[in-house]
This record gives structure tokens, C-alpha cells and sequence, in this order.
């Protein structure tokens, strides 16, 4: 098995509760309450800033100007996704005075604490374990979504959610992702490849903690 097939047998049930989680399901069939998703997406555009300074410090860690260029062209990505101005910010009219005051859940500062400790501290193929959790559970859940409800892409309202996850695009960026993964570890031990699937986990954990805080929009 390659280290991906390994981290996902690892965490296969966890992600199948993703689309079981009444968050997802909401999205699924357009019933999820939009203050809710609202939460959400202002959380997110938290977490967005903490996830691409772990890309940015995977630029750093890089080993080859392959692997570099691979981190660099996800900070640039973000940066669209970080324009409150656009996409369902833009929908909400979320003004940066409103951002600006709010505050990252605790389950939001945790996850991003844990991915920073671990792009810090450890190399390369450790920092994509801890990234490749919610880049690629995001194009899963949404494939999956389409698959439960072929016309939930057509919501006037989650249907752009959807479309962007489930895109060809988006799924594109995950295979090179994985692909990088699988060859840098390709001589990695089972101990080092273990410690690859612990990260794994833990992301993956963080994931569905996130669905969980924006359905109690908790703090």
C-alpha cells in the first residue's frame, strides 16, 4: 500500500461520518440554517489564515524547488479565498470590520496551533500529512454529497459550495498533493510512515470538531 492508501484505511470511518454529520447533511439538501454556514465561512476565513502560513513554512522546509513551488502555489490560491469581498463573503456582506473583531473558536485555534507546531517542528512529508487531510476530505465530502443528492449542485444557495469540491479542478490540486506524498516517502520506514498516519489522524479528528463547532457556532 502507498502512505496515502495507509492514512486513509487509517481514518476510513472517520471520514465516512463526515457526511453523516447534520452540518454536512444540511448542505446536502439545502436545509442547513444559513447563520449557521455564515459561522462557518467567517471560521473558515480564520483558519485560511493560519492554514497558508503552514504552506508557507513548507516553502521553507522544502527539500526541492519542486516541492517548494508546490507549497507557494497554495498561498497564492488562498489569496482569493481570503478576499472578504468575494464568494459567500461577499454574499453575507461580511465587512473586514467584522472580521477583524472576531475571534477563532477554541477548536479552530487548536487545529491551527496543532498544523504550525507540526509545519515548525517537523520536515516536508509532515507537513503535507497535516494539509492533506482538509484538502482532500473537502473534495471527498463533496463527491459523496453529489452522489447522496445529484441535485444538490443545483441549490441556488450551497450549490457553488458543491461545484468548487466536486470540480475536476479542485481534485486535480489533491492528486498532485498525494502523488508528492507517496514519493517522498516512498523509502520512509513503517515507524516513520506511522508517525505520517498520527498526524493524519489527529487533522482528521480536527476536521469533524470542525463541522461540530460551526453546528454550535461555539466559541
Amino acid at each position: 500500500m502507498k502512505t496515502t492508501d495507509k492514512m486513509l484505511e487509517a481514518t476510513k470511518e472517520l471520514w465516512k461520518s463526515y457526511n453523516e454529520h447534520p452540518f454536512v447533511k444540511g448542505i446536502q439538501d439545502g436545509s442547513l440554517d444559513k447563520d449557521k454556514f455564515k459561522y462557518y465561512i467567517m471560521q473558515d476565513y480564520l483558519y485560511l489564515k493560519e492554514y497558508a502560513k503552514v504552506f508557507a513554512i513548507g516553502v521553507a522546509k522544502a527539500k526541492t524547488l519542486e516541492t517548494a513551488n508546490l507549497f507557494a502555489k497554495y498561498i497564492a490560491v488562498m489569496n482569493g479565498e481570503l478576499d472578504v469581498h468575494s464568494g459567500y463573503m461577499g454574499k453575507f456582506n461580511v465587512s473586514q470590520e467584522e472580521i477583524d473583531d472576531m475571534k477563532p473558536s477554541l477548536d479552530n485555534l487548536s487545529y491551527t496551533s496543532y498544523m504550525l507546531r507540526v509545519a515548525y517542528e517537523e520536515g516536508e512529508a509532515e507537513i503535507l500529512a497535516a494539509i492533506l487531510s482538509c484538502a482532500y476530505s473537502y473534495e471527498v465530502i463533496a463527491k459523496k454529497i453529489v452522489e447522496n443528492n445529484p441535485n444538490s449542485i443545483n441549490d441556488e444557495f450551497y450549490g457553488d459550495w458543491i461545484k468548487g469540491y466536486a470540480s475536476n479542478e479542485y481534485a486535480s490540486g489533491n492528486i498532485i498533493l498525494i502523488e508528492t506524498m507517496n514519493q517522498l516517502t516512498k523509502d520512509y520506514t513503517e515507524k516513520q510512515i506511522q508517525h505520517l498516519i498520527d498526524i493524519f489522524v489527529v487533522c482528521s479528528r480536527y476536521e469533524l470538531a470542525f463541522w461540530q463547532m460551526s453546528w454550535d457556532k461555539s466559541c
